[in-house]
């Protein structure tokens, strides 16, 4: 019988690959499960009502949008969102379920929890991978991830504390999906900091932006920066000693660093044109 006052929220889309070991984790878990769907064609409706999970379709409306109508949805105490490709680690579900049944005064109004990220089967511990902590585990009313183009986050109302257990992020199956995901990613940055500065083009900080602008997208910058980043990385941080698939991770990193730049410069060409 679960016992914990715990919705698990989480946000899905052609899921089937890994859906089903997300939600059997979080299985003996929560009161109850909600699913956000906004339009699988393939068996992640399915396999979610097999694990009990409340089902709602919602037409996408970007990253931190549909989490936040997911949020909307949950009845609990307390509110765990998760990716549908993050499973809960054996370790995290114990000290959730320890922390949630002390009912301690001193209990914080939200958590971070590290994710440990895999490429196909292969975890990455080292290089800047790991911990990522995510604030993922908060009071209902509490927290509201806050709208960006890419790498939304949580913002608490309160103090937040951390968890010592990870979430386990199976996000890309192999490098080639890692290598297009962050192609994506280094788009949408380049857009959401290009937007961030037309914002402020009439406030009096236009100066200082325009000279950070330049170097931002300068051809230099694209030189040194991504070098810059692959060597603290893999070097300082440690990214070695994930032995290749440290090296190929840090390697296609470098070149979402580099293309960021690139993306950016190309957006403020296309404007003086």
């Amino acid at each position: 019988m679960k016992t914990l006052p715990l919705s698990v929220v989480i946000i899905a889309y052609n899921e089937e690959r890994i859906i089903e070991r997300t939600l059997k984790a979080i299985s003996s878990l929560a009161s109850e499960i909600i699913l956000v769907d906004s339009g699988s064609t393939d068996k992640t409706i399915e396999t979610a009502k097999q694990y009990g999970a409340q089902c709602h379709y919602q037409q996408w409306l970007g990253y931190a949008a549909q989490k936040n109508f997911a949020l909307s949805l949950a009845s609990q105490e307390w509110i765990l969102s998760l990716d549908a490709d993050e499973i809960v680690s054996q370790d995290l579900a114990k000290e959730i379920t320890n922390l949630l049944n002390a009912r301690d005064s001193q209990l914080r109004d939200g958590y971070h929890i590290p994710r440990l990220l895999y490429i196909g089967d292969a975890p990455l511990k080292h290089g800047g991978f790991y911990p990522d902590a995510q604030l993922r585990l908060f009071k209902k009313g509490k927290g509201k991830f806050v709208e960006r183009k890419v790498h939304e986050s949580v913002q608490v109302e309160g103090s937040a504390g951390r968890l010592n257990s990870p979430l386990l992020h199976y996000s890309y199956t192999d490098f080639d999906h890692y290598a297009s995901t962050l192609d994506r990613y280094a788009q949408l940055s380049a857009e959401e900091f290009y937007s961030r500065q037309n914002r402020k083009r009439d406030s009096k900080e236009t100066d200082s932006n325009h000279n950070m602008s330049s170097w931002r997208t300068s051809k230099l910058n694209e030189l040194i920066h991504p070098i810059w980043t692959f060597s603290y990385r893999y070097f300082v941080r440690g990214g070695f000693l994930d032995g290749r698939t440290g090296l190929k991770a840090n390697a296609i990193y470098q070149d979402y660093v580099r293309k960021k730049i690139t993306y950016l410069r190309d957006l403020y060409k296309a404007k003086k044109r």
